[in-house]
């Protein structure tokens, strides 16, 4: 393991791909901190509007 590190180290990289390199392993990161975030917030519940709110009323006004 430590050696296949080292090699990678070691390697020549153009300007281009070094920064391709890290731009995808700065997507890498973000994607997966996101994806666990994603599933350890619970689903928000979305109930009808309640209230004063646009669409909380009746068409045309208020229902008598």
């Amino acid at each position: 393991m430590k050696e296949s590190l080292e090699n990678i180290l070691q390697q020549k990289l153009t300007r281009k791909e070094f920064i391709q390199y890290i731009g995808s392993g700065l997507m890498v990161l973000f994607g997966i901190s996101s994806l666990l975030k994603a599933i350890q917030t619970p689903p928000s519940k979305k109930g009808l509007p309640s209230g004063n709110t646009y669409g909380s009323q009746a068409y045309g006004g208020r229902k008598k």
